[in-house]
């Protein structure tokens, strides 16, 4: 038997208070919570670096971690507040569900390095937001490419770190891996609905704006 489900349809303030609703989790502390559970546990629990300074780094590389996936968030709710076709906005509000369980595994492994999540992250929150509601203007063809190339450089940017965390860093390596294989599965996913190739110079200036933050907030 088939079972056809029928979804309420909000309204404009029921989808700003959603967009707010989400912003607020995302950006208070300890307030997102995994729906799958943390990659990290089937780890040992001893294999935090007991190098102090390597400890450092590596909190460093989750924070931006992180960060990135608090970017996400905002990108995605952007997407999908000017999305034009209903199906491109469940998939954009879909995504970044799935993104939650990345935001929360990070921030549990910052806090056990000792270290907290950056500062800077409501700002970030707030540019994203702005970029996601520009492509999704631009038309759905060129949102979902965004989602696309935002993806595949994220997946670029784990692998980046995954080769200077050390093999005995189980913790971290799990939580890193798993978010690279999400990230390319929607990669793939946006490029299957039809997403669009970026121009170049669009790239580039992505690229550029992922370098700012990556330097940011390592340190802040």
């Amino acid at each position: 038997m088939t079972t056809t489900r029928h979804s309420r349809r909000l309204s404009p303030l029921d989808q700003l208070l959603a967009r707010a609703d989400n912003a607020l989790r995302t950006l208070t502390p300890g307030a997102t919570r995994g729906e799958r559970a943390n990659p990290a546990d089937a780890a040992r629990s001893d294999s935090t670096p007991a190098d102090a300074h390597q400890a450092r780094h590596i909190a460093g590389l989750m924070r931006i971690n992180h960060t990135g996936e608090v970017c996400a968030q905002a990108l995605y709710q952007g997407q999908a507040s000017t999305a034009a076709l209903p199906h491109v906005r469940r998939a954009m509000e879909e995504a970044a569900r799935e993104e939650e369980d990345h935001l929360a595994w990070c921030e549990e492994r910052i806090r056990e390095l000792g270290s907290e999540p950056s500062v800077l992250n409501p700002a970030f929150y707030a540019l994203s937001f702005s970029i996601g509601a520009l492509a999704g203007m631009a038309g759905d063809r060129w949102s979902l490419g965004f989602v696309s190339e935002t993806e595949r450089q994220v997946v670029r940017h784990l692998d980046a770190h995954l080769m200077q965390v050390p093999l005995e860093d189980e913790r971290t390596r799990a939580i890193l891996e798993q978010m690279r294989e999400d990230e390319l599965k929607h990669a793939v996913t946006a490029e299957q609905a039809g997403g669009a190739a970026l121009p170049t110079p669009i790239r580039r200036l992505m690229a550029l704006v992922s370098k700012v933050m990556t330097f940011s907030t390592y340190r802040i």
